[in-house]
């Protein structure tokens, strides 16, 4: 019996225009966890909404202080061998576009440079007001500076980059302005509840218009940004593949789907 892995090799080869779309199991190899189970059920509390994000002070409080404990991993975090493989699948044309769903540019660290980062990059923070933009790193010595009694607290990893910190008084948190006009800071990520910008779209599009297949790593699809890649390739007639670990939204819409870790079923790129 041919092993579903060497059917998936046969799908590269037979595609010499990917679409790539990959989400959170792609970066699990680089201690970033994922969010959902084999079912596509969450695995913890959802993340922060915009609207919650935007709309209340202890929230925000709350969140900055998990991203000063969690930036300290997340910031850290190597690119692996499903990054390196999918560099190695640009490298030798094979990709139209890398379109990723995660927000910590390990794809470009590995050397993929078609990448469109579809719900932003962790490592920029930037002002709701008048759209300032500083680096993630600046950012974290500053909020380091001013809760020094945070710095030194640890726990467990969550996925965007924050940690899982519960039972804390978060009302003396303090957070940095907008150095530019004293507005609200936000990661340039897209929260959950919150419009991907029109470009970061449009860029994606070009890449499925470009595409002759698509190969879905490391995504259960759950969230609507990546399904509808899937749905407007489906309605198109491309040929979908999924890598990935349990369920996807999309399952009916593929036109194979293998069950394997990331890294294992994508080694044979590096041979």
């Amino acid at each position: 019996m041919t092993h579903p892995i060497a059917h998936l090799e046969a799908f590269i080869d037979r595609h010499p225009r990917l679409l790539v779309l990959t989400g959170a199991g792609c970066s699990t190899d680089s201690g970033i966890p994922d969010y959902r189970d084999t079912d596509g059920a969450w695995k913890r509390k959802p993340p922060v909404t915009f609207q919650a994000f935007t709309g209340n002070d202890t929230t925000r409080r709350r969140y900055w202080a998990r991203s000063l404990v969690g930036w300290r991993y997340f910031g850290m975090a190597e690119p692996n061998a499903t990054h390196r493989a999918l560099a190695r699948l640009e490298e030798h044309g094979k990709v139209s576009r890398l379109v990723t769903q995660n927000v910590d540019r390990l794809h470009q660290k590995a050397g993929s440079r078609d990448v469109v980062d579809l719900h932003g990059r962790l490592d920029i923070v930037r002002c709701l007001a008048c759209r300032h933009s500083l680096g993630r790193d600046g950012f974290q010595a500053e909020l380091e500076a001013l809760n020094p009694d945070w710095v030194s607290l640890d726990a467990l990893r969550a996925p965007d980059g924050d940690a899982d910190l519960e039972g804390l008084d978060f009302d003396a948190f303090a957070i940095p302005p907008c150095p530019h006009c004293g507005g609200i800071l936000k990661p340039d990520v897209v929260f959950f509840g919150e419009n991907i910008p029109r470009p970061w779209v449009d860029e994606a599009q070009a890449g499925l218009d470009a595409a002759d297949a698509v190969l879905v790593v490391g995504s259960s699809l759950m969230v609507y940004s990546g399904y509808r890649i899937v749905l407007q390739a489906a309605r198109r007639g491309l040929p979908v593949a999924a890598l990935n670990l349990g369920r996807t939204r999309a399952d009916e819409l593929l036109s194979l789907k293998v069950e394997a870790p990331c890294g294992e079923g994508l080694a044979f790129l590096m041979n």
